[in-house]
């Protein structure tokens, strides 16, 4: 007979034995868990903390709430998750995470995006996670920890063989921590998943993408790859292509935002007609323009077998390059999920994606359109679906079961937690 667990009174005796006041959210959390534990405990459960809840306000989590939390879950094996995205924590509060991960031995996914984490917070994590074990999936998201943060995890990576997804992305990383980083992940055979989007590059020659490339010449076991706003252009693409036809493992590649013309298409395009591991691709808010997207209906309509989802939002192209790529649908009934929208539509485009959402050919929630008919003529709407749909938010309310809106969810199954 399993006993009835208590989160919600042994907070409070923290609260009361560390002198300070309780969170009104912390302690709603704790009490809906204490609630729900007959369905969830057996596998563990995620605390769900996260400060952006608009549907009611919340008290957001400091520095001092968490290490009264860190307390009461020093010994509590059934939470195995922690998100605290959008809160107030700082390098106080990083300094009671690290003491948590180095005596904790169950939780494995931690989530810390977006809070107030600077270089000093990043050494102490960093640090915590040369000792731990059982972390595997690990979000930074959004904390300006800078170059010489970034240079802490870069050590991780060298030292850790449990962390199987890291995200860096939006922290103000340099040249000098990505650089280390794919060094890194050179030798690195556990880590699966990670995300360097948005760094603070300050030279033109793509020394860091040259850097990455040689990373995947002999990483064998990373599948998701993030490269967002790298400002990276299409002598950096062809490197990356060069590199991945020795590369077997890579599934998902993000080049969004980035300075990507026709010209680095044709290099992916190529790229495509050999890799059959590739399973999607990110080309939002690029510039590939008719040509690109014809480069890439030749791979895809006659080559390429592997690719299951592609976007190329904002990307300038007009109605013969979206035409052309639903062209290549109606013979590549492998790649299920195109994203289109901020493009130019034509009447011609309306009625090619028209056809191939009524025919069935392509699911409405496996696309960013939606066609309807007005004066007689047909036109396409937008949807909120795309890939990384619930990257910087969740939904307030019940559980995402819409994972075609999130193609890299349903898609690349990397283990969350």
């Amino acid at each position: 007979m399993s006993v009835r667990p208590d989160l919600h009174q042994h907070y409070v005796r923290a609260c009361q034995n560390l002198g300070q006041p309780e969170n009104p959210f912390i302690a709603h959390v704790l009490q809906e868990a204490d609630k729900n534990y007959k369905i969830r405990w057996t596998k563990g459960i995620t605390l769900k903390i996260a400060g952006n809840n608009h549907l009611e306000p919340v008290q957001r989590v400091a520095d001092d709430h968490l290490q009264v939390l860190t307390s009461v879950l020093h010994n509590t094996v059934f939470v195995t998750g922690l998100d605290l995205r959008w809160n107030v924590l700082t390098d106080a509060g990083a300094k009671h995470m690290a003491t948590f991960l180095q005596e904790n031995s169950t939780l494995r996914y931690l989530n810390l995006m977006f809070n107030d984490i600077g270089t000093s917070g990043a050494e102490l994590i960093a640090r915590a996670l040369h000792k731990n074990e059982t972390l595997v999936y690990l979000r930074m998201t959004g904390n300006k920890i800078g170059n010489e943060g970034g240079m802490f995890f870069a050590s991780v990576l060298q030292i850790n063989s449990t962390l199987e997804k890291l995200d860096l992305g939006d922290s103000d990383m340099g040249t000098q921590c990505l650089i280390a980083i794919a060094t890194a992940l050179t030798q690195n055979k556990s880590v699966k998943a990670i995300n360097l989007n948005r760094p603070l590059l300050y030279s033109q020659e793509e020394e860091t993408t040259v850097h990455i490339a040689l990373m995947l010449k002999n990483n064998s076991s990373l599948v998701e790859l993030h490269l967002r706003k790298h400002e990276m252009k299409n002598f950096g693409v062809e490197r990356l292509c060069e590199a991945l036809y020795e590369n077997s493992s890579l599934r998902y590649l993000d080049l969004s935002c980035n300075k990507i013309t026709c010209d680095g298409v044709k290099f992916l395009a190529e790229l495509l007609k050999r890799n059959q591991t590739l399973e999607i691709l990110d080309l939002n808010a690029n510039r590939i323009e008719d040509e690109g997207a014809i480069y890439l209906r030749e791979a895809l309509a006659v080559y390429n077998r592997s690719l299951r989802a592609l976007s190329v939002v904002s990307n300038n192209i007009s109605g013969k390059g979206l035409v052309a790529l639903s062209e290549a649908m109606k013979t590549n009934m492998e790649l299920s999920y195109i994203y289109i929208w901020g493009n130019k539509f034509d009447e011609a485009t309306c009625m090619a994606f028209s056809e191939l959402i009524q025919t069935g050919r392509l699911t409405p929630s496996c696309t960013d359109v939606e066609p309807y008919e007005a004066d007689g003529c047909v036109h396409l709407a937008e949807l909120s679906h795309g890939l990384q749909k619930h990257y910087y938010w969740t939904p307030s309310y019940g559980e995402e079961t819409n994972k075609a809106a999130n193609a890299s969810l349903a898609i690349a199954a990397v283990s969350e937690y």
